[in-house]
């Protein structure tokens, strides 16, 4: 991985956490890993999806690295509910994430 990529996998780490300073709930993952499949590749959506799965705030049903093999490896992160991705995005866009795709 290029050093400009994994600079821009620390950031959109950072970007996560000052928009789900909690950490995420169990609910927005779904949402969360499809909005994020748009910017990065599969690697790096798994890569930072069990990042922040270590700070999980659901203690009663925490999500497992295999709960985010599942929803990577199936089409299950494009059932997202449009109110699901309209309250990820906000989450998001606190934190500082570029939502919007860059012009060609």
């Amino acid at each position: 991985m290029s050093e400009l990529r994994s600079n821009f996998m620390t950031r959109a780490v950072g970007w996560l956490r000052a928009g789900y300073p909690a950490g995420v709930p169990r609910q927005d993952y779904v949402a969360l890993l499809g909005l994020l499949r748009r910017k990065l590749t599969e690697d790096e959506v798994r890569g930072i999806a069990v990042d922040l799965a270590a700070q999980s705030i659901d203690g009663s049903d925490p999500i497992t690295t295999e709960d985010i093999e599942a929803m990577v490896s199936s089409s299950m992160l494009q059932e997202a509910s449009p109110e699901d991705v309209v309250r990820v995005s906000a989450h998001l866009a606190a934190g500082g994430w570029p939502l919007a795709d860059p012009p060609d």
